[in-house]
Parts: C-alpha cells; structure tokens; sequence
C-alpha cells in the first residue's frame, strides 16, 4: 500500500511478515547456488548463534573504548580521528558477519578460529585509546591478526579466491601497524591509505576472480550475494541493540558518585529517553522492512544492497551512538549549567549522524518517506545552541522532543495500513 509522502512507483514497507519458506538465498549452503547463480532455497533463515553474539560484544567494546576516547578530549581533531578508527574496525566486522552468514560457526574448528579473531579484536579495542600515540603497533599487530583469521575461515566459503579480500586486507593492516612508528600527518597518511585499500576491496572482490578463472560478472555478483537475509539483518540488528546498551551504561559513568538529586534523576531519565527514541527510529519499522527488501532481492544484486545498507549507511548510525554517549557522559554532572561547546557539539551532533545514517539506510533500501527523518537531521544538529546557551537538560529535553514530534509525524501522516503489501527490491 502506498502511503502519504511516498514517491511514486515504490511501496512502502512497515511491519511485513517474516520472509516464507523458500525466500531466503541458500547459496552459501549448496554449491549448485554458486554453479548457476541462482539462490537455492532449503527453508526458513536460520538465526544468529550465540557465538556470533558474544562476539558482537566483544567488537562493541570497541565502540565504548572510542567513546572514552573521545570522553577524554572533545576536539575536532579527536572526533576525526575516532571516525577513522572506527571506519577501519567496522569494515572488518561487516567482513566477519559476512563470513559467518556463509560460514556459520557450527564445527568447533570454525568456533575456535571465531574465538581467535575476537581475542584480535578485543587486542584493538585495549589499544584504542592510545592508537595514535604509543600503542599503534599494538592496535595494528591486534588488526592484522583480525584480517588474518577472517581470511583462514573464509577459504572454507570462497576457496583460493579469497586472496582477493585478503590481500588488501592484510595491505590495510600493515599500513596501520606502520602508522604506530610515526605521529602526526605521516601516521594519519597511513590511516588513510588503510581505508582507501578497503574500499577498493569490493572492486577486485567483484572483479579479481573473473580475470582469472574467466566466469560472468552476473555469477560471480551471485556468488557475492548468497546472503541469508534473516541471519544478515539479525545480525546487524543485535550490534545496534548492543551499542545501544553501551549508550546507556554511559549514563552510569556519566553520575558517577555524585549525590542521587531529583536534577541528577531527571536528565538520567531524559537520557534513557533519547536512547529509546532513537531505538524505536529503527527498530519499530526500519529492521523488518530491510529484512523484506533483501529476500526480494535477487542474489546478483543483493550483495551491493549489504554493502551500501549495512555498511556505508550503518557507520553514521554507530558513529552517532558513540558521539551521543559520549556527550551523555560529558553533561549529565553538569545538568543546569550552561555546556561547553564540546560536550553540546558531541551530543546534537550525534544523534544528528544517527538520523542521517537512518535516512541514507531507508533511501538505499526504498523504504519511504524519508522527509521526516531528513528534516529532524538539522533541527538536531541545531539543540546544541541550547545547550550553550541554556543548559544541558534544555538541550537534551529538545532532542528527545525532536525525535518524539520526527516519530508522531510520521505515524500520523503515513499510516501502516492494514491491506496487503508488495516488496519491491531496490533498482540495481
């Protein structure tokens, strides 16, 4: 059903059922899905393990080490390097919950290659904080060993081609070792150069393997997309609900041991509040929706749709959680005061990222409107004025009044409706 404000010739997805037997892309289950480039179809999609769990747990910790980073020096120049950091491990998880879509941990030699490469995460994630400083080595020592346990476990999906992921990979590893025996503009080179060798990867992904063994592009596309969409949407699902848990853990570290006043209880619950609001921004329609334009997406072109999704759109959206909790961090001690430009910067501007990773996320998977969302962007980004001006409370009152007026709008002017409901698979 097309709703109010949806563009023309799209429909619109808000609560659509689980995807039937059959929808979900077994290619990475049969290899007669890899031979034709067609899905094969064994049933229901299975869910995340409790393995691959724990290991989000581990990578979120990351994503809480980045806040304390950033906790500790409210700077532009600390907020971009934070960014390049996080850009760099992100890529690697995406990497990791691609690869146990494919091949999921269900032997014990798989199990313990996983535990090894979370060990490696959780090596960065201590290193974090000094990154850039005395513990680079460390962190991209901790890296490549992240790059090196993904590329043993995926050559039981894709064989002697995973040298084209692995290669870049382990470039972009070792640039960001080398990034530790050097400080300023020559170590942020060397990040940037990491960065640029990931986003080539997709390229000699898509394009390596044919030169040499001479298949079709729509085949090796196919191969790419041998995706469960139930399994992949989970996945990426169950992280953001983590790093919303982390979001809150910084209102805890935020009080403190100060005395427990009714100020003090007021911006916790107001906190909470912003937490849940920017929850129910994705989850109540966002999560559904996506895991019902994958299934209706054929494999050649699903892959690409992951990419530009649950990477590219989901950086912002995690980026801004931290920055948020950050900020939380930074202004819950100091409630009525006026806040340091920092600290009110660091708060809007985070749930600004998160709501601007929210609408690229819809617009890349067709799921409209977006207009409310794409207006709430700026409005955001503008209660750090409060915060400055005012006090942090103020400001936090107004973003969580953002994202309640942002959330009834679009409740009230576009309708879920009651009728059926086509999925219609984004353009290539």
């Amino acid at each position: 059903m097309n709703r109010a404000g949806d563009e023309p010739g799209h429909t619109s997805v808000d609560e659509p059922a689980r995807p039937p037997a059959g929808g979900v892309s077994d290619g990475a289950r049969d290899p007669a899905a890899h031979r034709t480039g067609h899905a094969v179809s064994d049933g229901a999609g299975r869910r995340v393990s409790t393995l691959e769990l724990f290991f989000d747990l581990v990578f979120v910790f990351t994503l809480t080490q980045l806040t304390v980073l950033l906790a500790s020096d409210l700077s532009f120049a600390t907020a971009a390097r934070v960014a390049l950091i996080f850009v760099v491990l992100f890529w690697m998880y995406g990497a990791y919950a691609y690869l146990t879509n494919q091949v999921p941990p269900d032997r014990p030699s798989r199990r313990i290659l996983l535990m090894l490469g979370m060990g490696a995460f959780l090596v960065c994630a201590l290193a974090v904080p000094r990154a850039f400083d005395d513990g680079g080595v460390v962190f991209g020592l901790g890296f490549l060993a992240v790059v090196l346990v993904h590329s043993a476990l995926y050559t039981r999906s894709h064989g002697r081609d995973v040298i084209w992921y692995a290669v870049p990979n382990a470039l972009a590893a070792l640039a960001v070792t080398a990034a530790g025996l050097f400080d300023g503009l020559r170590a942020d080179g060397l990040w940037l150069l990491a960065l640029v060798l990931q986003f080539v990867t997709p390229f000699f992904a898509e394009h390596g393997p044919r030169r040499r063994g001479g298949r079709e592009a729509a085949v090796l596309r196919s191969q790419l997309g041998a995706l469960d969409p139930a399994h992949f949407v989970e996945r990426h699902g169950l992280l953001l609900i983590v790093a919303f848990g982390e979001s809150v853990i910084a209102i805890g570290i935020g009080i403190g041991s100060r005395p427990l006043t009714a100020d003090l209880f007021v911006g916790a619950f107001l906190a909470l509040a912003l937490a849940g609001a920017l929850w129910w921004t994705y989850f109540v329609r966002d999560e559904h929706a996506a895991e019902a334009v994958f299934t209706a997406t054929p494999p050649d072109r699903r892959w690409r749709l992951a990419m530009n999704a649950y990477y590219y759109a989901f950086l912002p959206m995690l980026l801004g959680i931290a920055y948020c909790a950050a900020g939380v961090k930074k202004t819950l001690g100091h409630l009525t005061e006026q806040s340091a430009t920092g600290p009110a910067l660091t708060l809007a501007g985070g749930v600004a990222l998160f709501l601007a990773g929210d609408v690229a996320f819809r617009s890349v998977l067709r799921l409209w409107p977006v207009t409310f969302r794409a207006v709430a962007v700026p409005v955001a980004a503008a209660t750090a004025l409060l915060g400055i001006r005012f006090s942090a409370v103020v400001e936090l009152l107004a973003l969580v009044g953002v994202l309640v007026v942002m959330l009834g709008a679009e409740a009230r002017w576009s309708p879920s409706g009651t009728g059926p409901r086509t999925v219609t698979a984004p353009a290539a």
